[in-house]
């Protein structure tokens, strides 16, 4: 299917200003060898003599110190991802990196900064991880006069270099976000978000319920849920009650007044998912939604691909997810161990993979979100430290994860932590998402300068039109 869509990609011949000419690809472009000199992927060095650069989207894909893997030919030269579509102007030593990398030169009277920019203006349709050089073939390229060629360059990096000034503060923006993210966390775990139910009870004068004698209903109710299970089938294979184990609080931080720290599984039934295995046939199974670790993101839930699976009903019963669910990942990478965010119902009948855990609390009383905030800030680090780690994969067990310390607030206290963080997440939020605008608006602005110079819209020596083109780049 995708050969016959490839095949019939043919685009149009531009139309040039006065005094230009189009060149063919074979014309315009030289592609040279690299005589079989190509880092593979798994020797790159993270530092090195001689810089790697690949068809990744990074430039420097990694290093070599291999003196013999230096490119040879002239620079500079441009580099074309044939499977990203990626374009780089190289013009120091390196050396070529994997595979998948067309290196090319300018011909027929093209200036190299030129070709470069004028490659970077190009509509390569996108073929996913196929080959893409097959249409860089078939574009033909607008030649302006050597003198034109090297104003338009200036006038393109002059342009550009407004747009990265712009585009280095947003993302300095974007960075400090993030740094205040984590410090409202940080605060709010630390007591020091809103002012402690025990500061508030003392100067009201009255009583309040501790953390600690909130931990003791919920195991009152946890011992109470295990009995009523067990009278329901007979007491049968259920052995004898055990209460949770303490949580072990070695390095962690000192808790305000009125707060205890309480393992997982006290205040929380864990429950791993479903197999998926496609050699399981039972004829009374149904195709239900299920939660895989890519679903299951820091912070929030991406169901945008939603996966099914065949399960009998038994399973479904047991496995179903409901609202308020907590769902903690197994792990796969080091960065994905134990992250997860809150279900809320989305599907129905949805269940969960066994790389996927759930937590349902056991008292209404517990914060979902204050839970999962801990869980996805700082307890990542005791994921890391207690995840297991094999040559490619990081996991966490049922047993590491019921053993995760959480701090439990007071009840109430923890309803105005959760509507502040909730509140200042909200106004961070909002601040991101507009930044995320102007760095799209800033790429946008780039593909515009580009086409308005190769398609002679702008035109060297036109002081009107360099000025409405900075207007529009200006923030």
């Amino acid at each position: 299917m995708n050969k016959k869509v490839e095949d019939i990609f043919e685009p149009a011949i531009p139309e040039v200003p006065k005094g230009w000419d189009v060149l063919p690809f074979e014309q315009a472009i030289e592609v040279i060898s690299d005589k079989g000199k190509r880092v593979k992927q798994n020797a790159y060095l993270q530092r090195g003599m001689l810089p790697v650069i690949d068809q990744g989207q990074e430039f420097i894909g990694g290093y070599s110190d291999d003196e013999d893997m230096v490119f040879e030919g002239d620079l500079p030269v441009i580099l074309f991802g044939d499977h990203t579509r990626s374009i780089k102007y190289v013009d120091r030593p390196f050396a070529v990196g994997a595979e998948g990398v067309k290196i090319l030169k300018p011909s027929g009277g093209l200036i190299p900064k030129y070709l470069y920019y004028l490659l970077r203006s190009l509509q390569i349709p996108s073929r996913g991880y196929s080959r893409h050089f097959q249409f860089l073939r078939k574009f033909h390229f607008p030649r302006a006069p050597e003198d034109q060629q090297k104003h338009i360059v200036a006038e393109i990096e002059k342009q550009f270099s407004r747009l990265d000034e712009a585009v280095a503060n947003l993302k300095r923006v974007k960075a400090n976000l993030k740094r205040y993210k984590a410090a409202v966390l940080k605060a709010a775990v630390e007591g020091r978000l809103v002012e402690t139910e025990a500061s508030t009870a003392r100067r009201e004068g009255r009583e309040y319920e501790t953390g600690k004698q909130l931990l003791q209903r919920i195991l009152e109710t946890r011992r109470d849920q295990w009995l009523a299970r067990a009278d329901k089938v007979g007491g049968k294979g259920k052995g004898k009650y055990k209460e949770p184990a303490a949580p072990d609080t070695t390095g962690l931080p000192e808790l305000p007044e009125g707060w205890v720290w309480a393992r997982l599984d006290a205040i929380a039934a864990l429950k791993g998912g479903i197999t998926v295995d496609s050699k399981r046939k039972d004829p009374a199974a149904r195709s239900v939604p299920y939660l895989r670790v890519a679903n299951v993101q820091r912070g929030y839930l991406d169901l945008s691909e939603v996966k099914f699976i065949e399960a009998p009903e038994s399973d479904i019963k047991e496995l179903r997810l409901q609202r308020g669910d907590i769902l903690f990942t197994e792990g796969g990478d080091r960065d994905k161990l134990g992250r997860g965010w809150i279900w809320e119902g989305q599907l129905a009948d949805c269940i969960h993979q066994n790389h996927v855990f759930r937590a349902r609390l056991f008292l209404i009383d517990i914060s979902q979100k204050l839970v999962s905030w801990w869980g996805n800030s700082f307890g990542k680090d005791y994921f890391l430290r207690e995840g297991k780690q094999t040559t490619n994969l990081a996991s966490i067990n049922l047993t590491k994860l019921s053993a995760f310390p959480v701090p439990l607030p007071p009840s109430t206290e923890q309803h105005r932590i959760v509507a502040e963080i909730d509140r200042r997440l909200s106004l961070i939020h909002e601040v991101e998402a507009q930044v995320d605008v102007n760095l799209q608006r800033a790429e946008r602005m780039r593909q515009s300068i580009l086409r308005k110079v190769f398609t002679g819209e702008f035109v060297v020596g036109q002081p009107e039109v360099v000025e409405r083109l900075e207007a529009k780049v200006a923030y």
